[in-house]
């Protein structure tokens, strides 16, 4: 499957969304926050939007890079790597002051959060993804 730029920011934002939401929901509580728990749903969930809604902008810059490249396409592991400079981009907004916490968060759960969200939206992506969407990889990664 190539997939489509379409199809892409639709997996992303799927994926983000419920398996990311799902995950966030089950650690954020063990989370080494140094704040109550309803502040830790709402830096990491805070943390979850703002990757999503750069993550399409994010898609748009790979795209336009992808181009250059023979099969227009990312080889997987590049994929997974990506989530070095997407952690670091929100991190630095965060810590900027560019996006407030909630209450603020510390920078250890910060990387646990995301760390183990960007590997487990990866891994479904790559593996447990391709068998309810059959039709996922036919159309290029699109769901709607």
């Amino acid at each position: 499957m190539l997939p489509t730029l379409n199809g892409r920011i639709q997996t992303r934002i799927f994926l983000l969304v419920v398996v990311g939401g799902l995950w966030l929901l089950i650690i954020t509580p063990i989370l080494p926050t140094g704040v109550g728990i309803g502040a830790s749903y709402g830096a990491t969930f805070s943390v979850l939007l703002v990757t999503t809604v750069l993550g399409v902008l994010w898609e748009l810059l790979y795209h336009a890079i992808q181009q250059f490249r023979w099969e227009k396409d990312w080889p997987t592991l590049f994929g997974f790597l990506t989530g070095i400079n997407e952690g670091l981009l929100v991190w630095f907004l965060f810590a900027g002051g560019v996006i407030p916490w909630s209450d603020g968060i510390t920078g250890p759960a910060f990387v646990i959060a995301f760390a183990t969200t960007w590997i487990l939206v990866w891994l479904v992506a790559n593996g447990p993804m391709r068998v309810p969407f059959v039709h996922w990889r036919i159309n290029g990664g699109r769901l709607v």
